[in-house]
Order: structure tokens, then sequence, then C-alpha cells
């Protein structure tokens, strides 16, 4: 095949990807030229991102250039790439997939541990992302959001020169750009928790419908099991277009021959907006289910085993939302007091009352312990009181988070803080019980004054939650069941109820995330 010119833009994350596809497409035989193309996208500077990204703004001139034959190939970051090519033009291939998270840049200054995303209390953060703006606020509605644009390393300038606490970007450009991040402190955020871009981290490969050899050729370089991931993500995308581009962030993956889709989607920024997590064998039929449920709403009353803060995460995403929500522990706590602490290489929280009781007595913690976490909860409130534990369980299943962490310390011997009514669930993964120390904490009492509200949605947290409830009321089939994990599901199960829902995990994110999914 003859050479081949490449169409590209001419910002420094532009050129490398244009660079990547040329040595990509060296590798097969194919030699080529970069042309730098100018784009509306580059020129305009009082547009936030939101009105451009997905819409032409950065491709619509090389699309041009492509059909009036002045290059053979654009390369375009495929999130910046409308969800229907124009005609006459075609996506042939796409690259391996960058990683997609987002992440915090934040001035080492401005950070604080005991805040959600480690980043202080009503920090000034620059993006100018809807999407971007839309979770930062569900997460940390305290935060001060400046529109903020530029190339990648003029961002970074103005977050250097002190004109925002912290800024966001995509991490595969940081990445792929190579640049120095030390003075900052780095955050890289969940992708299931803060959703990206649907098909960030992606290079899109557009050519002439009527280049017949090279789509051939491209098939050599293009990754299907991507294609198929992004699909899913983009035709979410593509029916949810309007005038302008709503804050829609999209995530779908596949793990041992399941595809699980993650959706955050609001109609305007500054609202909370709505999360979906739905799982399946066939990653189109997600991206039409989860359309469907974005598209009817119906909120129903919702009873949880937690007592309830205004402020905590479940009760502000699902009140904003519709829902009636309502909360109350069937339990109550009682300190337990301890003396002294036993030698250990590690201590390991199962719970968040186990942090608040163990800390409550002001226990002198050796130097070089490390601290481990069942979950993000029990590691936000660790954090809280300044620790950044050293594990932290990802699973819905103890059992499974047992097992590696039983895996990861072998050898070491452990102190697990704990209730007098814990099943101790990490600790029977552990092969040898001499190196386990159990520390009684605090007592788990029942309730007999806590009122249980009518609901629609039960959420339990707990097995213990789970007994009391069955003791006090029936659960029917016209209520839809959550567990927090798979040791709650089962403690149900024992007790005869059926069609019992997991969240992805074990935190409130995710709980609510199954209740909005359910109903």
């Amino acid at each position: 095949m003859k050479n081949i010119t490449i169409g590209s833009r001419g910002s420094d994350l532009a050129l490398w990807q244009a660079r990547f596809i040329q040595l990509e497409l060296r590798r097969i035989g194919i030699e080529s030229t970069i042309e730098i193309i100018s784009t509306r996208g580059d020129e305009i500077q009082n547009l936030s991102f939101d009105k451009m990204e997905g819409k032409g703004f950065f491709t619509k001139e090389i699309e041009e250039a492509l059909l009036n034959k002045k290059i053979d190939l654009a390369v375009h970051s495929h999130k910046d790439l409308e969800t229907t090519s124009p005609e006459g033009l075609t996506v042939a291939a796409v690259s391996y997939r960058e990683d997609p998270r987002d992440l915090l840049l934040i001035r080492k200054d401005c950070t604080d541990i005991r805040e959600l995303f480690n980043i202080k209390y009503n920090a000034k953060v620059g993006t100018s992302s809807a999407r971007r703006k839309s979770q930062l606020m569900a997460h940390r509605p305290d935060l001060d959001l400046a529109d903020l644009r530029g190339n990648v390393p003029t961002r970074i300038q103005k977050l250097r020169e002190g004109q925002y606490d912290a800024i966001m970007l995509a991490r595969a450009g940081v990445h792929r750009l190579e640049i120095d991040l030390s003075e900052f402190h780095v955050e890289l955020l969940d992708p299931r928790v803060f959703i990206p871009a649907p098909a960030q981290g992606v290079l899109g490969l557009q050519v002439r419908n009527t280049d017949t050899d090279l789509i051939e050729a491209l098939k050599k370089i293009h990754h299907k099991d991507v294609e198929v991931l992004i699909e899913s993500e983009r035709s979410v995308l593509r029916k949810l277009e309007g005038g302008c581009q709503l804050p829609l962030g999209v995530y779908c993956i596949k793990e041992n021959d399941i595809y699980k889709l993650w959706v955050s989607h609001a109609s305007q920024w500054k609202g909370i907006p709505r999360r979906f997590y739905l799982e399946g064998t066939d990653a189109h039929l997600l991206s039409e289910e989860v359309l469907k449920k974005i598209n009817s709403k119906t909120p129903k009353r919702i009873f949880i085993t937690r007592n309830l803060k205004l402020t905590d995460y479940f009760h502000r995403a699902l009140s904003a939302n519709g829902y009636a929500v309502k909360g109350a522990s069937l339990t109550r706590y009682q300190e337990v007091p301890f003396t002294g602490l036993p030698d250990c290489d590690w201590i390991f929280f199962s719970s968040k009352n186990c942090v608040k009781f163990f800390f409550a007595q002001e226990p002198k913690i050796p130097s070089g312990v490390k601290i481990g976490s069942i979950g993000g909860a029990t590691a936000e409130a660790l954090k809280k009181r300044g620790i950044k534990p050293d594990y932290i369980g990802q699973s819905n299943d103890t059992v499974v988070i047992g097992k590696e962490f039983a895996n990861m310390v072998r050898g070491q011997h452990i102190l697990f803080p704990q209730s007098t009514a814990s099943f101790r669930t990490v600790q029977k993964q552990f092969a040898d019980q001499r190196s386990l120390t159990d520390l009684i904490v605090y007592d788990t009492i029942p309730d007999e004054e806590a009122e249980i509200a009518d609901s629609d949605v039960l959420v339990f947290t707990s097995p213990t939650n789970a007994m009391l409830y069955l003791r006090k009321k029936k659960i029917t089939e016209k209520h839809t069941v959550i567990a927090i994990g798979k040791s709650t599901a089962e403690e149900l199960k024992q007790k005869g109820i059926s069609n019992i829902h997991l969240p992805w995990n074990t935190t409130e994110l995710a709980m609510a995330d199954a209740v909005t999914t359910l109903n």
C-alpha cells in the first residue's frame, strides 16, 4: 500500500496519538506522514467542554480534510467523535484502551486525608466538563467549581500558578505525555465511583468508506474487545444526545464473561445524577436496558437499616431524585473497655463501628503496624481519623475479602477489633488461627424502640439487622430486597427470603445504585 497521510490536531497529546498510530501502521507495513489541522475546538476558548465533547468541535475540520482527500486517515480521541460518522466516513478501527480513569491533581498544601478524594474542604477545583462537575457536586457539594480550558500542560501550569487548588484531567492524556506530576498529589478516581466519559482513553481511526484496502489493513491493529465495550458506552450517549451535551458518564468492563455497566446521568450539572449499575452477558442489551431505566422514573419509599444523616450520600442522592428515604438501625451499641494492645503486625477493621469504638479508647498503636479495612465505608471512617488504610477490600463478599487478606498477610499477626455479635467471617478464612487475636470493643444490643418505616424497598446493612427486622416485620413479594453483601443475603435466605439483590460493593454509593437500578 502507498504511503498515506494522517490528519491530526496540533496539540502535544494529539500528536502523540498520531505518532502512536504511525508506529502501529509501520508495524503492518504501511508508511505515513502527519498533517496538522486546526479545529474550532482548538480556537474557541470561551465555550465549556460539555458543549464540545462529542459535537464535532475537535473533529469537523479533520473530517472535511478526509472527505476532500487531503488526508487518508484521521486519528481522534474517540470521546470527541460524534456518535454517528458523517456520510462517506467510518471508524474502521479503535486502539487499546488506556487507563480510563479521571484524576484529581491537587496542590500538596490543599490535600486533606480526612476528606473524600483527599482534597480539602471548600477547595477550588478547575474543570469545564459538565460530567465531572455533576459527579463532583454529588460527592463533594462543598467544592468551589471553576471553568478550566487549555491543553493538558496549560491546565497544569494554571494549577502550578495557584489559580486553582486542584484540577481534573483524564489520566490517559497525562500518562501518554509522561508528564512529571511529583510536585502535586495525584488522586486516581475509581471509574466505578467517578464514571468516565464514553470511550475515554480510546483512539478512533476514521477513513473514507471507499478506501476498502485501508479498511482491510486496519483490521490488523483493531481491538475488537475494546470496540464492544465502548460501543455499549456510546450507544447510551447516542440515544440521549439533545441540544447540548448532558452530564453523562458511562463505563463498561468485562469480567469472567460478564459485562458490567455503570452510568451517571443528570439533566444539568448542578443536579445530583441518577446512577445505574447493570450486568449481563450481552453488552448491547445492557445499554438498551439502562436507557429504559433512564427514561422511566418511579421513585419509591426506601427503608435502610442504618441511622442516616441528611448529609449522607445515600440520603442526598436518592432524595434528590424523588425517593422517600427513611433509615434506622435496629441495633444500638455500647462500648466495651479494653486495656492495652497485644503485639501485632496488622489491625483489621470490619466496620465503621469497629473504628469508632476502638479509637474512642485512645489506644496507642505501635509504629509500623499496618491497617486493613473491609471496604470503602470503613476506609473513609479511618481516613477521617487521619489514617490511610494499607489494605481495602473491594468485594461485596466478605469470604472473598477474607481469603484475599489472609493470603496477603500470611505468617503475620492480625488484631481484629470487633463486636460481641461478630460473625468472624474474615477470620474464618485464615488457615492458622493462632496468628489472630480478637478484641471486643463494643457490644451489639437489639434496639426494641427503633421505628421501622413502611417501604417498598428494604436495604439491609448487616446480618444482625436483617434478623432483627424479621422478628418485627414480614417481607412480602411486593418488597424489593437489597442486602449489603453475601453474609447478609445468606441470613435472609436462611429465613426463607428469596430474590435478594446485591450491590456491586458495600459502599453507600453502590447501595444507592442498586436502589435506582431496581426501581
